[in-house]
């Protein structure tokens, strides 16, 4: 390269350089001023967090002042000060004279001679604190430097008033109750950093209840309340009323317990009692202790309010209750809590009477069998992840939120864990602004918690791990990526590995893969057992089952990908000592094997190894060759009905047919703590699911086959269908012809009406598992 062109790109080079440094405002020597106006404990709490904050990302002191000394200011003020240490605030209202919405703020950089201000104005001590939290996430921090763009002028304030998370110290929890009041007080800032103003707590634990206890729970009840009151965040809690109001004496003795609490707090803003889950309490015995409960509520915190949820009511329960409603118009009540089991909440929010509050109470913690499923989640995932594996799904979660939200004025969501501390950001940061690019959020998470020079890599790898589990897995290439993508972040910064946020995405991103790949191998060696009981006929019942068994079993003897394996292991192990995380029942105590126990689930068989294992027993005991050899085909052929006929399995990430989803994910069933030996695809259902056909024959004579538990009200293009065979057990069948004149153009729907079983347990109602189409 000529020496000119090399000299002038340097040149270039340097101008640009010099122009970005020029956008940039060093805050690196900056000094702090606080207003007088903004009252303790917000005062000291807003200096603390900004010294505190800064220094751990970039080791720079700022040093709280109280004159104009340095060149270098930020200034934390409230928009009603006139002046800030003898010298006036500059008028930033413009023209309109618009204030500043509540809990909001405006940073702005103001150049005055040679000094540089960058002034934080709430419009509240809340607004003051949330400010904060918009600098220190939007902040360019290394060691030993700070810096902001130079024309930054930000003005922003909550859309939804409540914006909170649960976080119940109680045994339930798959991490916190291994937390110390330093870990809470850390926590609970950094959710305020983000736009949080509220936290729900669960009282009344035993003591004795979890092995993970550090501090006496009755102590944390108040702990967690003076940490509210540290932050001006508003301090709830979830008390279920007694079981059954009914039994003599269990109302009064409710309200002794529950006024003892009261209390003991220094700090109480809202309780919430679910009306049922747990409870079956009529609200004709439940409002009244309800009643009871605002007044000694009212007693020792007089502002705060009373809240109720409709979970599990039926028709009778939810018309009861809005009939009061109505007729007794009672003050004592603040508001109507809409949760997983309520009655549909544009229903709840158009029977409530406008003076009373409707909040969200979203779960956002859980995979499956609750509120938000994962959308056609691989059957892979769910039997090894489970409920509480470490989930961010930020393209989903903003849907939802922008679905149901409009409904609500605000949401304190559900939460049993730090796996969902993505998602609780993105709630938070959702309920300030909806609007706000989910990029752009995830990319302030991940500046925050990792750093700049891993920020937009670290925002490519959370939005990738929500893509892993979009659909099959087994074509999805994207989980391959997504690993190779987090390796390559996991070399480069040796300094993230005791961050407990970075350390188990990293861990999500391992499990994936190793799942993925032990699917393809499970699968693989399925597929050669259906190949040797194909040629059963030939070498006999006997010697195909057990050559059969011998390939299945390779999944328990020649292990894969046990590198991938080995790295979740050391993940788990370093959380479980960052924050308790427990990921296993014999190894770190967690409560359940459904409570986030995904090392205990992370060889699950992932074919139908175990089944086959049972129905080959089952098999052998049959009196003839003949009646082996019938069964063994009719066990080969389940998923492959031959050509012109059709199968799904319903729920399946890769059902061709069925077009419904669930809305509750009961459709991945749990029983015996998870070990289940049924067939995989008896373990997938819907209770009324929805398939269409376009391929079939309008000559050709079909008969409907179905699988499942309890009854089939089957419908073909909306005509009733009579069955000729109706057996209601699992992997039972019923038959349903279907006559010519409906499929006169080859299409078909095939639909299921709803059976009258509101008296029983979602558990025990009936559902589909399996739908055949069969040419005869």
């Amino acid at each position: 390269m000529p020496k000119v062109i090399l000299f002038l790109l340097l040149i270039g080079l340097n101008f640009a350089c010099a122009d970005q440094g020029n956008d940039r405002l060093e805050l690196t020597d900056a000094t702090i001023l606080v207003s007088p106006g903004i009252k303790d404990p917000i005062r000291e709490t807003a200096g603390n967090v900004l010294v505190e904050e800064v220094e751990k990302r970039t080791t720079i002191e700022f040093v709280k002042a109280t004159d104009w000394d340095s060149n270098t200011i930020i200034a934390l003020a409230l928009q009603d000060d006139t002046e800030l240490f003898e010298q006036k605030i500059p008028d930033f209202m413009g023209a309109d004279r618009t204030p500043i919405k509540k809990e909001g703020f405006r940073i702005v950089h103001e150049q005055n001679g040679n000094k540089d201000i960058l002034w934080i104005i709430g419009a509240d001590a809340r607004g003051v604190l949330y400010g904060i939290g918009k600098l220190l996430r939007i902040a360019e921090m290394e060691l030993g430097r700070i810096k902001v763009a130079k024309a930054l002028d930000i003005v922003s304030a909550p859309e939804y008033a409540l914006r909170g998370h649960q976080f119940g110290y109680r045994r339930t929890a798959n991490s916190w109750d291994a937390w110390t009041v330093e870990q809470f007080d850390q926590h609970f800032r950094e959710q305020v950093l983000f736009g949080a103003n509220s936290f729900e707590n669960i009282p009344f634990q035993d003591p004795s209840s979890s092995v993970h206890f550090k501090v006496d729970p009755q102590e944390m009840e108040v702990r967690l309340s003076e940490i509210c009151e540290k932050y001006d965040a508003d301090y709830w809690v979830w008390t279920p009323a007694p079981h059954d109001l009914k039994v003599p004496n269990a109302h009064e003795e409710g309200l002794i317990e529950q006024a003892a609490f009261y209390a003991r707090c220094p700090r109480l803003d809202g309780v919430f009692v679910p009306g049922g889950d747990p409870g079956e309490n009529h609200p004709s015995e439940l409002i009244p202790y309800l009643k009871d409960l605002s007044v000694l509520l009212k007693k020792y915190h007089p502002d705060a309010g009373i809240w109720v949820s409709l979970q599990g009511f039926n028709e009778e329960r939810v018309a009861y209750f809005f009939e009061y409603l109505k007729t007794d118009n009672p003050d004592w009540l603040r508001g109507l809590v809409y949760g997983p089991s309520s009655p549909p909440i544009d229903l709840e929010r158009e029977l409530l009477p406008e003076k009373y509050l409707h909040r969200f109470y979203p779960d956002i913690t859980h995979t499956v069998r609750c509120h938000y499923p994962v959308e056609r989640w691989d059957q892979a995932f769910a039997l090894t992840l489970g409920r509480e594996p470490c989930n961010p799904l930020p393209l989903q979660y903003t849907k939802l939120f922008k679905r149901d939200i409009g409904y609500t004025d605000g949401f304190i969501t559900y939460s049993d864990g730090s796996h969902d501390d993505v998602n609780k950001v993105l709630w938070s940061q959702l309920g300030w602004d909806p609007n706000q690019d989910v990029h752009e959020i995830i990319y302030e998470y991940c500046q925050f918690f990792f750093g700049p020079k891993v920020a937009e890599e670290a925002v490519k790898g959370i939005f990738a791990l929500e893509q892993n589990w979009v659909g099959p897995a087994l074509g999805n290439e994207v989980i391959t990526e997504t690993l190779t993508l987090w390796q390559n972040m996991e070399i480069k910064h040796p300094e993230l590995t005791d961050n407990w946020r970075w350390q188990q995405l990293v861990m999500r991103a391992y499990y994936d893969a190793y799942i993925k790949e032990r699917l393809a191998y499970e699968k693989g060696l399925e597929s050669k057992a259906y190949e040797v009981l194909a040629n059963a006929d030939v070498i006999g019942a006997e010697k195909a089952m057990n050559d059969a068994l011998a390939y299945l079993n390779k999944a328990d003897t020649e292990l894969v990908s046990q590198n991938l394996k080995q790295k979740v292991f050391e993940y788990a192990e370093a959380l479980f000592h960052a924050i308790g995380a427990q990921t296993s029942v014999p190894k770190y105590n967690a409560k359940s094997a459904e409570r986030g126990a995904i090392l205990d689930f992370i060889d699950y068989p992932l074919n139908n190894r175990w089944w086959l294992e049972d129905e080959f027993k089952k098999v052998k005991k049959s009196s003839s060759e003949k009646e082996k050899l019938a069964r063994l085909e009719f066990i080969r052929t389940y998923e492959f009905p031959g050509e012109g006929s059709f199968y799904d399995n319903i729920s399946s990430a890769d059902a061709k047919h069925v077009t419904s989803e669930t809305d509750d994910a009961i459709d991945y069933l749990w029983e015996n703590d998870g070990i289940n030996r049924k067939r995989l695809s008896t373990q997938l259902f819907q209770f009324t699911p929805t398939l269409e056909y376009d391929e079939l024959d309008a000559d050709a004579n079909y008969l409907i086959r179905v699988s499942g538990y309890g009854e089939a009200l089957l419908r073909a293009n909306g005509q009733r269908l009579k069955p000729t065979k109706y057996e209601k057990g699992f992997e039972e069948f019923k038959e349903f012809p279907l006559p010519k004149n409906l499929i006169q153009d080859g299409k078909l729907k095939i639909t299921f009406d709803k059976p009258d079983e509101e008296h029983l347990n979602w558990r025990k109602q009936s559902r589909v598992t399996d739908v055949w189409v069969l040419k005869q």
